[in-house]
């Protein structure tokens, strides 16, 4: 009897499907894409990398299981959050800083999970890439924006974009709106780029068709271009002169607080040399005048020094001036973060104040503070902000301001509703003194995003840097140093058309949502067909 040598095993369409990157590219793409996306933020400001970033992680998780997807997403979220956000070291320290970055890298795991669920739908509707993707990064910012504690909506794809052609997208439907445009570029980049990693024993690969090729490359070049042919809104026709004062600080750290006198004394100073200079006819009158968050940390309702010096200021420049102060409660360790309108002759109006209707969780208050103080007793050193109750609008009388106090501008409904109480002009209000430039930068893109999103001129005044003013296209017309005294002048053109986008408010966002959401729900039939093969792919 003669033995036959055993078969060779037959090469199934069970074991030689279409597989994810290899196991050791994977994590090159996952911190590629974090690095992408970090270049592309302020202060490097890069912002055509955007696409790019959201093409290498989508690229990295799909046909992943979601274990390793999770983590893929999670890799790129510490390359980005991490130096993104190395600038809170210098109020809160290293810890919270590594929290901070953790909770939000946390996001991008969950981002690349999902890529990586929707796996069956991208290959089977390859044109369906830019649309999953623009779902996927608007329903994950939507959540990050709001969990925990009110969320934390930094490094956006949205402020990535404060010189791309996609931001005049933010008329239209906000910031959300934006992230959308760039992840479908994205989208439209990886369907171009992707190919099936299969076996070594699979037929020899064949040519793709150059038609899908090329319709999606001009799918990713209508996505970063075509906005450009949209229009943005035009600011009203009447005008009205405001300055900004940015005092600066004796020197940058925490410490700063400790001399508060003199940073309210630099900013009173800077503002007797503009009223000499507008005396000389060297500079315009304004018809008001801004200054940053803190600029007076001494409360000037219960300190008559601090008020007296206000006043001064506010009657030698003989216009009214936005103070921005904190003020203390009758309940000791509580404050309130405000801005008030200090007229010359008369002093505050306690009618037109706004109270920062968002502080920060951890920096300006601490939530559960019981049970985080079983953790650490420095939670007791962080004072309990109080969150104001109404929309921060100002009625100068010549002028009505929108005003936005520091990392307020990040939320889209803070801003929003100063719009619709009938701000002609937004005022984002922001001491910098504790953080660095980069924060400044990427604040200031916010601000550029605010004005196209309502179509309003905006301005941005810090104590230390950046200043600047904004127009509804975006542009940038001034803009200061940094840890350097400035003042600034210019005619402001009020109000305007009301965006789409102030119109609709949040319900894109929530359309966006609820369709990925739909698009989660339906992959589950394909991934129950195609589990058996994925996990053996994987396993290889």
């Amino acid at each position: 009897m003669t033995l036959q040598p055993p078969a060779a095993p037959q090469v199934t369409a069970h074991n030689s499907g279409p597989r994810p990157v290899p196991r050791r590219v994977a994590p090159v793409l996952a911190v590629l894409a974090g690095l992408t996306l970090l270049l592309a933020l302020p202060p490097y400001g890069l912002w055509w990398l955007s696409p790019v970033g959201v093409a290498l992680l989508a690229g990295a998780t799909h046909r992943r299981r979601l274990r390793p997807a999770f983590g893929l997403g999670f890799l790129a979220g510490l390359v980005l959050f991490l130096p993104l956000l190395w600038w809170t070291t210098f109020a809160a320290g290293w810890l919270p800083w590594l929290l901070l970055s953790l909770a939000q890298a946390a996001y991008l795991g969950l981002l690349g999970l999902a890529t990586a669920w929707l796996s069956p739908l991208a290959d089977r509707w390859r044109a369906l890439w830019p649309l999953l993707l623009g779902l996927l990064w608007a329903a994950q910012e939507a959540a990050r924006d709001r969990a925990p504690f009110g969320g934390f909506p930094w490094g956006r794809l949205a402020f990535s974009q404060d010189d791309g052609p996609a931001l005049r997208l933010a008329a239209y439907g906000g910031a959300p709106l934006v992230t959308f445009a760039v992840a479908a570029a994205g989208g439209a980049l990886v369907a171009l780029a992707w190919r099936a990693w299969r076996p070594s024993t699979r037929r020899p690969h064949t040519r793709r068709p150059l038609g899908p090729a090329l319709g999606f490359a001009l799918a990713a070049a209508a996505l970063i271009a075509g906005p450009l042919l949209a229009p943005v809104a035009q600011p009203g026709r009447e005008t009205a002169t405001v300055a900004v004062v940015q005092g600066n600080v004796p020197r940058l750290g925490l410490d700063f607080n400790a001399q508060r006198r003199a940073v309210l004394d630099n900013h009173v100073t800077a503002t007797e040399r503009l009223a000499a200079e507008v005396a000389a006819g060297r500079q315009k009158q304004p018809a008001l005048v801004v200054w940053p968050e803190n600029s007076s940390d001494i409360d000037p309702l219960r300190n008559s020094d601090a008020a007296a010096e206000i006043s001064r200021a506010a009657d030698l420049i003989r216009a009214p001036i936005l103070v921005g102060t904190v003020l203390r409660t009758d309940t000791p360790g509580d404050i309130k973060n405000a801005g008030i309108l200090w007229n010359p002759g008369t002093g505050p109006d306690l009618g037109q104040t706004y109270v920062k209707r968002h502080p920060v969780p951890f920096a300006e208050y601490v939530p559960l503070r019981t049970i985080a103080r079983m953790v650490t007793d420095k939670v007791d050193l962080v004072r309990n902000m109080l969150a104001g109750d109404h929309p921060g609008v100002i009625d100068s009388g010549a002028v009505t301001v929108g005003d936005v106090i520091c990392f307020e501008v990040a939320y889209d409904d803070v801003v929003r509703d100063t719009v619709i109480g009938g701000a002609q002009v937004l005022a984002v209000q922001t001491n910098n003194a504790t953080f660095n430039e980069a924060e400044a930068r990427q604040q200031l893109a916010m601000v550029r995003l605010r004005a196209v999103e309502h179509g309003r001129e905006a301005l941005m005044v810090s104590t230390v840097g950046v200043s600047a003013f904004a127009g509804t296209a975006g542009q940038v017309y001034d803009s200061s140093g940094f840890n350097v005294g400035a003042v600034m002048v210019r005619d402001m053109r009020l109000g305007g058309t009301t965006t789409l986008a102030t119109r609709l408010g949040h319900w894109p966002e929530m359309a966006m949502t609820a369709l990925a959401v739909l698009a989660l729900a339906g992959a589950l039939p394909l991934r129950r067909r195609r589990r058996t093969t994925d996990d053996d792919a994987e396993a290889r």
